[in-house]
Protein backbone atom coordinates (compact mmCIF):
# COMPACT_ATOMS: atom_id res chain seq x y z
CA UNK A 1 0.00 0.00 0.00
CA UNK A 2 1.95 3.62 -1.00
CA UNK A 3 1.34 6.14 1.54
CA UNK A 4 -1.43 8.02 -0.30
CA UNK A 5 -3.34 5.18 -0.54
CA UNK A 6 -3.32 4.71 3.26
CA UNK A 7 -3.87 8.78 3.54
CA UNK A 8 -6.90 8.39 1.33
CA UNK A 9 -8.14 5.52 3.23
CA UNK A 10 -7.78 7.37 6.49
CA UNK A 11 -9.33 10.48 5.08
CA UNK A 12 -12.36 8.41 3.94
CA UNK A 13 -12.73 6.64 7.66
CA UNK A 14 -12.42 10.17 9.13
CA UNK A 15 -15.16 11.40 6.94
CA UNK A 16 -18.78 12.56 8.61
CA UNK A 17 -21.59 10.40 7.96
CA UNK A 18 -25.00 10.62 9.18
CA UNK A 19 -26.97 7.87 10.61
CA UNK A 20 -29.44 9.15 7.99
CA UNK A 21 -26.65 9.60 5.29
CA UNK A 22 -25.45 5.84 5.76
CA UNK A 23 -29.22 4.72 6.07
CA UNK A 24 -30.41 6.51 3.00
CA UNK A 25 -27.27 5.96 0.79
CA UNK A 26 -27.38 2.50 1.07
CA UNK A 27 -30.89 1.96 1.21
CA UNK A 28 -31.68 1.65 -2.71
CA UNK A 29 -28.85 -1.46 -3.03
CA UNK A 30 -30.38 -2.81 0.33
CA UNK A 31 -33.44 -3.06 -0.21
CA UNK A 32 -33.19 -5.91 -3.03
CA UNK A 33 -31.85 -7.88 -0.71
CA UNK A 34 -35.17 -7.58 1.37
CA UNK A 35 -36.90 -8.13 -2.18
CA UNK A 36 -34.40 -11.41 -2.66
CA UNK A 37 -35.83 -12.47 0.92
CA UNK A 38 -38.94 -11.71 0.13
CA UNK A 39 -39.78 -13.70 -2.97
CA UNK A 40 -38.04 -16.79 -1.32
CA UNK A 41 -39.78 -16.95 2.18
CA UNK A 42 -37.73 -20.11 2.83
CA UNK A 43 -34.20 -17.83 2.49
CA UNK A 44 -32.41 -16.81 -0.04
CA UNK A 45 -31.52 -20.40 -1.89
CA UNK A 46 -33.84 -21.97 -4.47
CA UNK A 47 -33.99 -25.15 -2.90
CA UNK A 48 -33.02 -28.23 -5.19
CA UNK A 49 -31.34 -26.02 -7.87
CA UNK A 50 -27.14 -25.79 -8.73
CA UNK A 51 -25.42 -22.83 -8.49
CA UNK A 52 -25.98 -20.41 -11.02
CA UNK A 53 -22.32 -19.82 -11.97
CA UNK A 54 -19.46 -22.53 -11.21
CA UNK A 55 -16.66 -19.72 -10.06
CA UNK A 56 -16.50 -16.44 -8.29
CA UNK A 57 -13.09 -14.07 -7.32
CA UNK A 58 -12.40 -14.61 -3.88
CA UNK A 59 -9.31 -12.18 -1.85
CA UNK A 60 -7.42 -12.75 0.65
CA UNK A 61 -4.81 -11.77 2.64
CA UNK A 62 -1.69 -13.49 3.46
CA UNK A 63 -2.57 -14.71 6.76
CA UNK A 64 -3.06 -17.80 8.68
CA UNK A 65 -6.61 -17.39 9.26
CA UNK A 66 -7.47 -17.24 5.42
CA UNK A 67 -6.94 -20.88 5.56
CA UNK A 68 -10.52 -22.56 5.25
CA UNK A 69 -10.10 -20.98 1.86
CA UNK A 70 -6.94 -22.02 0.74
CA UNK A 71 -7.97 -25.62 1.80
CA UNK A 72 -11.37 -24.94 0.64
CA UNK A 73 -9.61 -24.77 -2.89
CA UNK A 74 -6.82 -26.95 -2.58
CA UNK A 75 -9.17 -30.29 -0.34
CA UNK A 76 -11.80 -29.94 -3.54
CA UNK A 77 -14.79 -28.14 -1.44
CA UNK A 78 -15.53 -25.42 -3.65
CA UNK A 79 -15.85 -28.06 -6.20
CA UNK A 80 -17.39 -30.14 -4.12
CA UNK A 81 -20.45 -27.99 -3.99
CA UNK A 82 -20.66 -26.91 -7.92
CA UNK A 83 -17.93 -24.08 -7.94
CA UNK A 84 -14.91 -25.40 -9.31
CA UNK A 85 -13.78 -22.33 -11.08
CA UNK A 86 -13.69 -20.23 -7.86
CA UNK A 87 -10.50 -18.13 -7.80
CA UNK A 88 -8.43 -17.43 -4.33
CA UNK A 89 -6.49 -14.07 -5.36
CA UNK A 90 -3.92 -12.44 -3.26
CA UNK A 91 -4.38 -9.04 -2.12
CA UNK A 92 -1.47 -6.74 -1.30
CA UNK A 93 -3.47 -5.07 1.64
CA UNK A 94 -6.50 -4.40 3.11
CA UNK A 95 -7.23 -0.79 1.21
CA UNK A 96 -6.62 -3.42 -1.94
CA UNK A 97 -9.29 -5.71 -0.98
CA UNK A 98 -11.45 -2.80 -0.70
CA UNK A 99 -10.74 -1.14 -3.92
CA UNK A 100 -11.41 -4.47 -5.80
CA UNK A 101 -14.52 -5.15 -3.82
CA UNK A 102 -15.38 -1.80 -4.99
CA UNK A 103 -14.53 -2.68 -8.43
CA UNK A 104 -16.31 -6.24 -8.03
CA UNK A 105 -15.20 -9.14 -10.73
CA UNK A 106 -17.38 -7.18 -13.74
CA UNK A 107 -14.64 -3.99 -12.99
CA UNK A 108 -11.98 -6.79 -13.00
CA UNK A 109 -11.89 -7.05 -8.99
CA UNK A 110 -13.27 -9.53 -6.93
CA UNK A 111 -16.69 -10.90 -5.57
CA UNK A 112 -15.79 -11.59 -2.09
CA UNK A 113 -12.85 -11.47 0.46
CA UNK A 114 -11.35 -13.21 3.34
CA UNK A 115 -11.70 -9.58 5.91
CA UNK A 116 -11.47 -7.96 8.61
CA UNK A 117 -14.83 -8.06 10.24
CA UNK A 118 -15.73 -4.47 10.88
CA UNK A 119 -14.67 -3.59 7.03
CA UNK A 120 -18.02 -4.79 5.10
CA UNK A 121 -19.84 -2.68 7.39
CA UNK A 122 -17.76 0.45 6.66
CA UNK A 123 -17.97 -0.22 2.79
CA UNK A 124 -21.55 -0.54 3.25
CA UNK A 125 -21.65 2.54 4.90
CA UNK A 126 -18.98 4.33 2.54
CA UNK A 127 -16.66 5.17 5.51
CA UNK A 128 -13.89 4.19 3.54
CA UNK A 129 -14.79 4.56 -0.16
CA UNK A 130 -14.40 6.88 -2.82
CA UNK A 131 -16.19 9.99 -2.18
CA UNK A 132 -18.06 7.80 0.72
CA UNK A 133 -19.95 6.04 -1.75
CA UNK A 134 -21.55 2.79 0.06
CA UNK A 135 -21.23 -0.48 -1.51
CA UNK A 136 -23.54 -2.79 -0.24
CA UNK A 137 -21.69 -5.75 1.35
CA UNK A 138 -22.95 -9.07 3.19
CA UNK A 139 -20.76 -11.19 6.26
CA UNK A 140 -21.78 -14.91 5.49
CA UNK A 141 -19.64 -16.49 7.82
CA UNK A 142 -16.89 -15.94 10.98
CA UNK A 143 -13.55 -17.61 9.21
CA UNK A 144 -12.22 -17.48 12.54
CA UNK A 145 -11.99 -16.65 16.81
CA UNK A 146 -8.53 -15.70 18.27
CA UNK A 147 -5.46 -15.65 16.77
CA UNK A 148 -4.21 -12.55 16.60
CA UNK A 149 -0.98 -10.81 18.54
CA UNK A 150 0.22 -7.80 19.84
CA UNK A 151 4.04 -7.61 19.38
CA UNK A 152 6.79 -5.33 20.27
CA UNK A 153 10.24 -4.47 19.33
CA UNK A 154 13.37 -6.29 20.45
CA UNK A 155 14.50 -2.83 22.50
CA UNK A 156 11.72 -3.13 24.69
CA UNK A 157 12.97 -7.11 25.52
CA UNK A 158 14.33 -5.87 29.11
CA UNK A 159 10.77 -4.63 30.04
CA UNK A 160 8.60 -7.46 29.63
CA UNK A 161 5.34 -6.08 28.00
CA UNK A 162 2.74 -8.25 28.77
CA UNK A 163 -1.46 -7.83 29.31
CA UNK A 164 -0.76 -4.62 30.79
CA UNK A 165 0.26 -1.94 28.42
CA UNK A 166 1.08 0.33 31.61
CA UNK A 167 4.68 -1.04 31.46
CA UNK A 168 4.88 -0.49 27.86
CA UNK A 169 3.52 3.28 28.53
CA UNK A 170 6.19 3.85 31.07
CA UNK A 171 8.56 2.69 28.85
CA UNK A 172 7.14 4.73 26.11
CA UNK A 173 6.97 7.69 27.95
CA UNK A 174 10.75 7.70 28.47
CA UNK A 175 11.74 6.94 25.08
CA UNK A 176 9.39 10.08 24.24
CA UNK A 177 11.33 12.56 26.73
CA UNK A 178 14.23 11.83 24.78
CA UNK A 179 12.74 13.13 21.87
CA UNK A 180 12.06 10.17 19.97
CA UNK A 181 8.75 9.15 18.24
CA UNK A 182 6.62 6.09 19.43
CA UNK A 183 4.88 4.14 16.77
CA UNK A 184 2.11 1.35 16.61
CA UNK A 185 1.23 -0.45 13.79
CA UNK A 186 -2.29 -1.74 12.64
CA UNK A 187 -3.31 -2.92 9.33
CA UNK A 188 -6.35 -1.11 8.40
CA UNK A 189 -8.32 2.15 10.22
CA UNK A 190 -11.33 0.87 12.35
CA UNK A 191 -10.64 -2.90 11.36
CA UNK A 192 -9.94 -5.53 13.97
CA UNK A 193 -5.91 -5.24 14.73
CA UNK A 194 -6.78 -1.64 14.75
CA UNK A 195 -9.22 -2.19 17.56
CA UNK A 196 -7.48 -4.68 19.32
CA UNK A 197 -4.22 -2.49 19.69
CA UNK A 198 -6.45 0.34 20.84
CA UNK A 199 -8.18 -1.27 23.43
CA UNK A 200 -5.13 -2.62 24.95
CA UNK A 201 -3.20 0.90 24.96
CA UNK A 202 -6.31 2.35 25.94
CA UNK A 203 -6.80 0.11 29.21
CA UNK A 204 -3.21 0.65 29.90
CA UNK A 205 -3.68 4.90 30.16
CA UNK A 206 -2.47 5.50 26.35
CA UNK A 207 -4.11 7.30 24.20
CA UNK A 208 -3.65 5.96 20.81
CA UNK A 209 -4.67 9.36 19.12
CA UNK A 210 -2.68 11.65 21.43
CA UNK A 211 0.20 9.74 23.16
CA UNK A 212 1.54 8.10 19.93
CA UNK A 213 1.20 7.54 16.27
CA UNK A 214 -0.81 5.11 14.90
CA UNK A 215 0.12 4.01 11.50
CA UNK A 216 -1.24 1.59 8.62
CA UNK A 217 1.21 -1.71 7.86
CA UNK A 218 -0.18 -4.60 5.57
CA UNK A 219 -0.03 -7.66 7.57
CA UNK A 220 3.10 -9.17 5.21
CA UNK A 221 5.22 -5.83 5.76
CA UNK A 222 4.80 -5.81 9.49
CA UNK A 223 8.16 -8.38 10.32
CA UNK A 224 10.11 -6.36 7.46
CA UNK A 225 9.19 -2.80 8.97
CA UNK A 226 10.15 -3.63 12.49
CA UNK A 227 13.43 -4.56 10.95
CA UNK A 228 13.94 -1.07 9.67
CA UNK A 229 12.49 0.49 13.19
CA UNK A 230 9.31 1.45 11.74
CA UNK A 231 7.51 1.03 14.78
CA UNK A 232 7.56 0.09 18.31
CA UNK A 233 4.53 -2.67 17.98
CA UNK A 234 2.17 -3.65 16.24
CA UNK A 235 -1.02 -5.51 15.76
CA UNK A 236 -1.76 -8.73 13.09
CA UNK A 237 -2.43 -11.84 12.65
CA UNK A 238 -0.40 -15.13 12.48
CA UNK A 239 2.51 -15.72 11.14
CA UNK A 240 3.65 -12.82 11.53
CA UNK A 241 3.59 -12.73 15.08
CA UNK A 242 5.63 -15.84 15.09
CA UNK A 243 8.04 -14.92 12.22
CA UNK A 244 8.97 -11.82 14.77
CA UNK A 245 9.75 -14.46 17.44
CA UNK A 246 11.94 -16.46 14.86
CA UNK A 247 13.78 -13.37 13.35
CA UNK A 248 14.89 -12.27 16.76
CA UNK A 249 13.17 -8.99 15.88
CA UNK A 250 11.04 -8.40 18.61
CA UNK A 251 8.50 -10.77 20.92
CA UNK A 252 4.68 -11.36 21.67
CA UNK A 253 3.81 -9.17 24.16
CA UNK A 254 0.13 -10.96 24.32
CA UNK A 255 -2.08 -12.89 22.12
CA UNK A 256 -5.68 -11.11 21.40
CA UNK A 257 -7.34 -14.12 23.45
CA UNK A 258 -5.93 -13.11 26.09
CA UNK A 259 -7.84 -9.63 26.05
CA UNK A 260 -10.97 -11.59 25.30
CA UNK A 261 -11.20 -15.46 25.09
CA UNK A 262 -12.67 -16.50 21.39
CA UNK A 263 -13.33 -13.16 20.34
CA UNK A 264 -14.13 -13.07 16.86
CA UNK A 265 -11.88 -11.62 13.94
CA UNK A 266 -12.05 -12.57 10.36
CA UNK A 267 -15.00 -12.68 8.26
CA UNK A 268 -16.43 -14.69 4.85
CA UNK A 269 -17.99 -11.88 2.87
CA UNK A 270 -19.58 -11.10 -0.52
CA UNK A 271 -20.72 -7.92 -2.55
CA UNK A 272 -24.68 -7.85 -1.41
CA UNK A 273 -25.48 -7.62 -5.30
CA UNK A 274 -23.68 -10.70 -5.58
CA UNK A 275 -25.26 -12.68 -3.07
CA UNK A 276 -28.65 -11.32 -4.74
CA UNK A 277 -28.62 -12.91 -8.19
CA UNK A 278 -26.54 -15.88 -7.56
CA UNK A 279 -28.51 -17.00 -4.22
CA UNK A 280 -27.56 -20.96 -4.96
CA UNK A 281 -23.84 -20.37 -5.49
CA UNK A 282 -23.73 -18.79 -2.08
CA UNK A 283 -25.09 -21.50 -0.64
CA UNK A 284 -22.15 -23.59 -2.70
CA UNK A 285 -19.45 -21.66 -1.26
CA UNK A 286 -21.07 -21.08 2.25
CA UNK A 287 -21.27 -24.67 2.58
CA UNK A 288 -18.00 -25.38 0.91
CA UNK A 289 -16.02 -23.07 3.00
CA UNK A 290 -18.20 -24.44 6.25
CA UNK A 291 -16.77 -27.61 5.30
CA UNK A 292 -13.36 -26.59 5.29
CA UNK A 293 -13.46 -25.01 8.68
CA UNK A 294 -14.60 -28.02 10.05
CA UNK A 295 -11.60 -29.66 8.46
CA UNK A 296 -9.04 -27.30 9.53
CA UNK A 297 -9.86 -27.84 13.24
CA UNK A 298 -9.35 -31.67 12.99
CA UNK A 299 -6.20 -31.67 15.30
CA UNK A 300 -5.19 -34.86 12.79
CA UNK A 301 -5.33 -31.99 9.85
CA UNK A 302 -3.34 -29.33 11.65
CA UNK A 303 -0.10 -30.81 9.70
CA UNK A 304 -1.23 -30.49 6.44
CA UNK A 305 -3.23 -27.62 7.36
CA UNK A 306 0.14 -25.66 8.22
CA UNK A 307 1.95 -27.52 4.98
CA UNK A 308 -1.03 -25.92 2.96
CA UNK A 309 -0.91 -22.38 4.38
CA UNK A 310 2.73 -22.18 4.11
CA UNK A 311 2.67 -23.14 0.04
CA UNK A 312 4.06 -19.97 -2.12
CA UNK A 313 0.68 -19.47 -3.75
CA UNK A 314 -0.78 -19.06 0.00
CA UNK A 315 1.73 -17.34 2.30
CA UNK A 316 5.02 -18.30 1.15
CA UNK A 317 6.74 -19.35 4.37
CA UNK A 318 8.38 -21.80 6.56
CA UNK A 319 5.80 -24.39 7.53
CA UNK A 320 7.13 -24.18 11.73
CA UNK A 321 5.66 -20.65 11.16
CA UNK A 322 2.55 -21.49 10.86
CA UNK A 323 2.66 -25.32 12.57
CA UNK A 324 3.59 -24.32 16.12
CA UNK A 325 0.74 -21.34 17.08
CA UNK A 326 -1.63 -23.42 15.31
CA UNK A 327 -1.25 -26.21 17.35
CA UNK A 328 -1.13 -24.15 20.72
CA UNK A 329 2.15 -23.71 21.71
CA UNK A 330 2.83 -19.86 22.04
CA UNK A 331 6.74 -19.17 22.08
CA UNK A 332 6.41 -15.61 23.14
CA UNK A 333 10.16 -14.29 22.49
CA UNK A 334 10.70 -13.33 25.77
CA UNK A 335 11.22 -16.63 27.96
CA UNK A 336 7.61 -17.39 28.37
CA UNK A 337 6.30 -20.47 26.04
CA UNK A 338 3.00 -21.80 26.74
CA UNK A 339 1.98 -25.37 25.36
CA UNK A 340 -2.25 -26.30 24.40
CA UNK A 341 -3.00 -22.34 24.80
CA UNK A 342 -6.27 -21.73 25.79
CA UNK A 343 -6.37 -18.79 22.88
CA UNK A 344 -5.35 -21.13 20.19
CA UNK A 345 -6.99 -20.00 16.50
CA UNK A 346 -10.40 -21.96 16.08
CA UNK A 347 -12.29 -21.51 12.83
CA UNK A 348 -15.47 -23.86 13.56
CA UNK A 349 -15.46 -25.43 17.01
CA UNK A 350 -17.01 -23.52 19.81
CA UNK A 351 -19.43 -21.89 17.27
CA UNK A 352 -16.13 -20.50 15.82
CA UNK A 353 -17.95 -20.03 11.87
CA UNK A 354 -20.70 -18.22 13.08
CA UNK A 355 -21.27 -14.96 12.46
CA UNK A 356 -22.75 -13.86 15.80
CA UNK A 357 -24.69 -10.11 15.17
CA UNK A 358 -23.76 -9.61 18.72
CA UNK A 359 -20.03 -9.55 17.78
CA UNK A 360 -20.90 -6.93 15.39
CA UNK A 361 -22.33 -4.57 17.36
CA UNK A 362 -19.32 -4.55 19.70
CA UNK A 363 -16.82 -3.88 16.55
CA UNK A 364 -19.17 -1.18 15.58
CA UNK A 365 -20.00 0.52 18.83
CA UNK A 366 -15.62 0.07 19.10
CA UNK A 367 -15.50 2.31 16.33
CA UNK A 368 -17.85 4.85 17.40
CA UNK A 369 -15.80 5.36 20.03
CA UNK A 370 -12.37 6.00 17.96
CA UNK A 371 -14.42 7.87 15.67
CA UNK A 372 -14.78 6.17 12.32
CA UNK A 373 -18.73 5.81 12.81
CA UNK A 374 -20.96 8.39 13.27
CA UNK A 375 -22.24 8.60 17.29
CA UNK A 376 -25.86 8.90 16.03
CA UNK A 377 -25.35 5.67 13.94
CA UNK A 378 -27.99 3.03 13.78
CA UNK A 379 -25.82 0.16 14.39
CA UNK A 380 -28.55 -2.49 14.81
CA UNK A 381 -30.20 -1.53 12.28
CA UNK A 382 -26.81 -1.52 9.69
CA UNK A 383 -26.09 -5.06 11.37
CA UNK A 384 -29.39 -6.38 10.07
CA UNK A 385 -28.51 -5.39 6.92
CA UNK A 386 -25.18 -6.70 6.50
CA UNK A 387 -24.99 -9.92 8.72
CA UNK A 388 -26.52 -12.96 7.08
CA UNK A 389 -26.78 -15.29 9.95
CA UNK A 390 -29.79 -16.84 8.20
CA UNK A 391 -28.11 -17.87 5.20
CA UNK A 392 -25.22 -19.73 7.61
CA UNK A 393 -28.34 -21.26 9.09
CA UNK A 394 -29.59 -22.75 5.64
CA UNK A 395 -25.58 -23.54 4.62
CA UNK A 396 -25.18 -25.66 7.76
CA UNK A 397 -28.66 -27.13 7.64
CA UNK A 398 -27.41 -28.17 4.14
CA UNK A 399 -24.68 -29.74 5.34
CA UNK A 400 -26.27 -31.50 8.42
CA UNK A 401 -24.76 -29.09 10.84
CA UNK A 402 -26.43 -30.06 14.22
CA UNK A 403 -23.89 -27.32 16.51
CA UNK A 404 -26.17 -24.33 15.57
CA UNK A 405 -26.32 -21.46 18.38
CA UNK A 406 -29.98 -20.95 19.34
CA UNK A 407 -29.79 -17.33 19.20
CA UNK A 408 -27.74 -14.52 17.29
CA UNK A 409 -26.59 -12.91 20.50
CA UNK A 410 -23.72 -14.18 22.56
CA UNK A 411 -25.13 -12.00 25.60
CA UNK A 412 -22.56 -9.76 27.46
CA UNK A 413 -19.00 -10.04 26.64
CA UNK A 414 -16.19 -9.83 29.68
CA UNK A 415 -12.80 -8.29 28.53
CA UNK A 416 -9.32 -8.54 30.45
CA UNK A 417 -10.12 -5.68 32.08
CA UNK A 418 -12.66 -6.22 33.40
CA UNK A 419 -15.35 -4.23 31.10
CA UNK A 420 -18.56 -5.88 29.97
CA UNK A 421 -20.02 -5.47 26.73
CA UNK A 422 -23.78 -5.63 26.56
CA UNK A 423 -25.28 -5.73 23.06
CA UNK A 424 -28.81 -5.30 24.70
CA UNK A 425 -27.16 -1.95 25.84
CA UNK A 426 -24.15 -0.57 23.78
CA UNK A 427 -24.51 2.95 24.88
CA UNK A 428 -23.78 2.24 28.41
CA UNK A 429 -20.57 0.34 27.48
CA UNK A 430 -19.36 3.50 25.67
CA UNK A 431 -19.94 5.49 28.14
CA UNK A 432 -17.89 3.08 30.74
CA UNK A 433 -14.65 3.63 28.50
CA UNK A 434 -12.27 6.06 30.12
CA UNK A 435 -10.56 6.88 26.73
CA UNK A 436 -12.20 8.07 23.74
CA UNK A 437 -13.10 9.86 20.80
CA UNK A 438 -16.07 10.99 21.40
CA UNK A 439 -17.87 13.03 24.36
Amino acid sequence: MTKSEQAKGERNARAHTTRRGILKGAAGAFSLAAAARAALPGGAFAQGAGPEVKGAKLGFIALTDAGPLFVAREKGFFAKHGMPDVEVLKQASWGTTRDNLVLGSGGNGIDGAHILSPMPYLISAGRVTQNNVPVPMQILARLNTNGQCISVAKEYLDHKVALDAKVFRAATEKKKAAGKSVKAAMTFPGGTHDLWLRYWLAAGGIDPDRDIETIVVPPPQMVANMKVGTMDCFCVGEPWNAQLVQQGLGYTALTTGELWKDHPEKAFAMRADWVEKHPNATRALLMAVIEAQQWCDRPENRDEFAAIVAKRQWINIPVGDVAGRMKGTIDYGDGRVVQDSPFVMKFFRDHASYPFASHDLWFLTEDIRWGKFDPQTDIKALVAKVNREDLWREAAKALGVTEIPASTSRGKETFFDGKVFDPADPAAYLANLAIKKVA
